[in-house]
């Protein structure tokens, strides 16, 4: 949580960046769970709390969205979010998501965009969502697809590896490719009692307007990239930007900008 805690600001400071490049992934998961007016709707790990917002329309009237997160400084920054829109009728609150403090069958849906794979106990969390969801209750989930298709968050650890900067991380530990493999999502979600329905990838597009922009936005955001930096010297921090940047080389357009596809999984499972 404390990693999270720290890139907090980032991602508020990044919000608007993150939807509009994020929004498909946001809008197929809220299709997936096709919320009706009078549901009751929990998002887990919501970060800025934008993909909650857009399931809002889908559960009024009658309905409610309560919008979650590990780390308070997520939780505050959506709630300021909520209030820069005008939304009302949300409720706010830090939560586990392996260890929920909801009531049993308390909710119609829950989403669940990219943070599944980073609860340590993936299983509990799980077992939580179940839990929560009434019969016949959805839950869409989003995971990351390879690695391989998403250079745009790769590069930097890539570089670092190839310098002898880091070492590879335990596929196994939370992180974002931690659900990537084939079947994966699948296998957690069943065990924990859920039908899964429906498994998609999706793409999206990173854009950004320089290498330099995409640096600037991946020290904000990326807690591995922000530990990673603050044991490095200079000399080995830009050796590292130097090498990620020749590997995004070939996303860079005629004008300088920087255009990286991505491809992210989703995922819809009902409680039986």
């Amino acid at each position: 949580m404390e990693a999270w805690r720290s890139v907090a600001a980032g991602w508020e400071r990044r919000r608007d960046f993150i939807w509009d490049s994020t929004r498909p992934v946001s809008e197929r998961l809220v299709e997936l769970l096709d919320p009706k007016p009078g549901d009751e709707v929990l998002e887990l790990a919501a970060g800025p709390g934008d993909t909650g917002f857009l399931a809002l329309g889908g559960v009024t009237p009658g309905g409610r969205l309560v919008s979650t997160d590990v780390a308070p400084e997520m939780v505050d920054a959506a709630r300021r979010r909520a209030a820069e829109l005008g939304i009302e009728g949300v409720a706010f609150a830090v939560e586990d998501a392996a260890a929920l403090t909801f009531e049993d069958r308390s909710f119609d849906g829950v989403l669940c965009r990219w943070g599944l794979m980073l609860v340590p106990d993936m299983a509990a969390a799980a077992s939580e969502i179940v839990r929560v969801l009434r019969p016949g209750g959805r839950a869409a989930i989003a995971v990351w697809a390879s690695p391989d298709a998403n250079d745009w968050m790769t590069a930097s650890g890539r570089a670092a590896l190839e310098l002898g900067l880091m070492e590879r991380p335990d596929p196994a530990a939370p992180g974002p490719f931690r659900l990537s493999g084939e079947g994966l999502v699948q296998k957690v979600l069943a065990g924990a009692g859920l039908d899964v329905e429906t498994v998609e990838d999706v793409p999206m597009t990173w854009h950004a307007p320089s290498l330099d922009a995409w640096w600037a936005i991946s020290t904000d955001m990326s807690r591995m990239l922000a530990t990673l930096l603050q044991r490095l010297t200079p000399e080995e921090s830009a050796a590292v930007r130097k090498k990620a940047e020749r590997r995004l080389a070939r996303h860079v357009q005629a004008d300088g900008s920087l255009s990286v596809p991505s491809l992210a999984r989703v995922a819809l499972a009902t409680r039986l």
